[in-house]
């Protein structure tokens, strides 16, 4: 997790990267490498990086030192529309256009992309049907859909135009358990399901110590853990004992209230 050679056969690597923003460290020394088809969470408090970092990979802020390689290819010399185009991205809330249609939000990358309208169309319809959202909802606007609806249309977008990876920011983070929890099953499947590699930022530490095929643990802008669950919920440092106390502390009271 931590070998920075090769770069070729990353999904997504850094080395060295850093960042402050209005003069203020957020990202110090990031050195890490994904590989693909990996389900990558990141957690740590409120402030550790973990938006940033994401940011970072879209280019949606630049590093002030390092190098970031997606597929090999280092993002400074892509051009930034191209790259962006070919990572879905979603954040809490689905971040829709309120004044355009689910099926038209669904579409904005394949628009973007120069998709004709009938292929355009199809692919939102296709990803409707794949979250499980009514096709009675294609022209309605996000101001008329539930917390849940917008999720999975801001999901859908994100999938839109088939991306190899997939930033996730908090996607549901506001939405009740039961909801969360279908939606995070069904993000699962279609990871697996399409052999994305996909970075999620969650708060939701049990939710990521169960799914996560790797886990990422920032602290004041470092990582400060990293590898498969099981280790990282081992490692000492007190960040990962923090985050972790909570989830065991209600797993046991859980236990001591609800028979075996």
């Amino acid at each position: 997790m931590t070998s920075l050679q090769p770069f070729a056969p990353a999904a997504l690597a850094m080395a060295g990267v850093r960042l402050a923003l209005g003069g203020v460290p957020v990202l110090d020394g990031i050195d890490l490498v994904i590989p693909p088809g990996a389900l990558v969470a990141l957690v740590g408090a409120s402030g550790a990086g973990k938006t940033s970092l994401l940011r970072l990979v879209n280019r949606l802020v630049a590093p002030d030192a390092g190098h970031i390689h997606l597929f090999g290819a280092d993002i400074a010399a892509a051009d930034v529309m191209q790259l962006r185009r070919g990572i879905g991205y979603a954040v809490q809330g689905g971040g829709l256009f309120p004044h355009w249609t689910v099926a038209d939000n669904i579409a904005a990358v394949p628009w973007l992309l120069g998709w004709p309208k009938p292929r355009r169309l199809a692919r939102a319809a296709e990803l409707m049907a794949m979250l499980d959202l009514p096709e009675r909802l294609a022209l309605r606007f996000p101001g008329e859909l539930s917390g849940g609806q917008a999720s999975r249309v801001g999901l859908a977008r994100a999938l839109a135009a088939s991306p190899r990876l997939l930033l996730l920011d908090e996607p549901f983070g506001a939405l009740d358990p039961e909801t969360r929890t279908a939606l995070a099953d069904r993000l699962e499947a279609l990871h697996r399901a399409q052999g994305l590699t996909t970075l999620l930022v969650t708060h939701d530490v049990a939710d990521a110590l169960l799914r996560a095929d790797l886990m990422l643990v920032l602290d004041g802008g470092r990582v400060v853990a990293a590898g498969p669950p099981g280790a990282v919920a081992a490692d000492p440092h007190p960040a990962v004992q923090a985050l972790i106390a909570e989830p065991l502390a209600q797993a046991r009271a859980l236990a001591g209230i609800v028979a075996p």
